[in-house]
C-alpha cells in the first residue's frame, strides 16, 4: 500500500514539474514577443 502512495506521488510530482516547465516556457516567449 505505501509503495503505491509513493508511486502516485511521484507521478502528481512529474505532472507539477511539467505544468511549471509549461508556464515558463510561456512566460519566456511572452518575453521574447515583447
Amino acid at each position: 500500500m505505501a509503495a503505491g502512495k509513493e508511486i502516485r506521488g511521484k507521478i502528481k510530482s512529474v505532472e507539477n514539474t511539467k505544468k511549471i516547465t509549461k508556464a515558463m516556457e510561456m512566460v519566456s516567449v511572452s518575453k521574447m514577443r515583447k
